[in-house]
């Protein structure tokens, strides 16, 4: 599976210069944990997350302590090129969903930007492949079957069924065939094997 088929597209973007609160009511507004910041000409800049956001906004209530509070040491941050993440680790639509999967555990992040080239086209996270997993093996095994008939019509019938998004494809072995047919049944989102059985 690779990016293009599971990420969200268009990105929501927030500006290096947007103020802090006006990225907290992006996120909050579209129900996402991270954005990618731009710069002045439209490049990635960075990402910022919740965590990012919310850095600085609080202070300590007094009534959780016995002791003075202490004054704040500085202001909060104003605009989000002070609390997002610069060093921005990125895939591309033709990524392969494991790779990015490798990244997000890699770094302990939970959404990665999408570039093609400089322009950003989409983002990954964890939510978008968790959707994709609880997908019903139902509405999974007729995708298989649709796209097989739509982009092998010539190929042999194969008997579909998809459990748990294991896809099992049954019928008389033909090699060559039975390789398009993996590779065609791999291209739906959910799927994540691919099982071949004969009579």
């Amino acid at each position: 599976m690779l990016v293009r088929e599971v990420m969200t597209s268009p990105a929501i973007t927030v500006r290096h210069t947007d103020p802090v609160r006006r990225a907290v009511r992006v996120l909050s507004g579209h129900r996402i944990t991270a954005a990618p910041v731009v710069d002045d000409s439209g490049r990635l800049a960075g990402v910022v997350s919740e965590l990012d956001l919310l850095r600085g906004e609080f202070e300590p209530d007094p009534r959780a302590t016995v002791r003075p509070v202490p004054a704040a040491q500085a202001p909060p941050p104003r605009q989000v090129m002070e609390v997002m993440t610069r060093d921005v680790a990125t895939v591309t639509e033709t990524t392969d969903v494991t790779a990015a999967i490798d990244l997000m555990v890699g770094k302990r992040i939970k959404s990665l930007p999408v570039l093609r080239g400089h322009e950003i086209v989409g983002m990954i996270s964890r939510r978008d492949l968790l959707a994709m997993l609880a997908r019903p093996d139902e509405d999974l095994r007729q995708a298989v079957v649709d796209v097989l008939r739509e982009q092998y019509p010539t190929g042999p019938g194969w008997d579909v069924a998809v459990h748990d998004g294991v896809a099992e494809l049954s019928g008389p072995a033909h090699e060559h065939a039975d390789r398009i047919a993996d590779v065609l049944t791999r291209t739906v989102p959910g799927i994540v094997r691919v099982r071949h059985r004969t009579p």
